[in-house]
């Protein structure tokens, strides 16, 4: 059976345009830090490690299901993924400078994935591909979490809107946001769909 994100995790993975509440479980990602102007170059050769990685390790994950008897013996590589913030210098700012962006994009490692299998699928793909940032690659484990969410619909630029719808669910809930930093997990591949039919999840930890 083929695990698929949109699926077996729907909620986390919705689709809603109306702000929801939900709680994120633990999840385990391939992950490279970052800082400055995601329109860079800098921000390309991270795609350029991070998918042809997650797919090495869905190659050996195939293989690894071979002769045995799994509840999913393939799955859909997760969507891009990346945890945004600004430096200190970019906070102080009283407008956004994108070149003070600070970010963790990722993809994320399938729950059933035994984790043995992980770092001798990352040194099989140093040997056989040229991939320059992978040994700047990590394995970065995130605790569970309760969030808000919405689906934004549109250019990274008007993300403040649903921002706000978010903001405005919180405070009539009292609720409130942990931190400034917030989750994008892009279900749009921007180099194929217009600015204006983006889909991106927003996302931040709440108490």
């Amino acid at each position: 059976m083929k695990y698929s994100s949109r699926k077996q995790e729907k909620e986390l993975y919705s689709t809603s345009l109306k702000p929801q509440f939900v709680e994120v479980p633990e999840q385990k990602f391939f992950s490279l830090h970052g800082v400055g102007d995601p329109n860079g170059a800098e921000f390309k050769e991270k795609m350029e490690t991070l998918f042809p990685m997650a797919y090495a390790l869905k190659a050996a994950y195939k293989k690894y299901c071979e002769n045995k008897t799994v509840e999913f013996d393939d799955y859909v590589v997760f969507p891009l993924e990346g945890v945004w913030s600004l430096t200190e210098e970019g906070q102080a700012m009283d407008q956004l400078d994108k070149d003070e962006f600070e970010y963790d994009v990722m993809i994320r490692i399938p729950d059933f994935v035994p984790d043995d299998l992980i770092e001798p699928t990352i040194q099989a793909t140093k040997e056989k591909k040229h991939l320059k940032l992978l040994p700047q690659l990590e394995i970065k484990t995130y605790p569970a979490i309760s969030a808000i969410q919405i689906l934004h619909v549109g250019p990274y630029d008007d993300e403040p809107t649903s921002f706000t719808k978010m903001d405005q669910l919180l405070e009539e809930n009292s609720k409130q946001r942990v931190s400034k930093s917030h989750r994008e997990i892009y279900l749009s591949d921007a180099r194929r769909v217009d600015a204006d039919k983006l889909q991106t999840i927003l996302r931040y930890e709440i108490n």
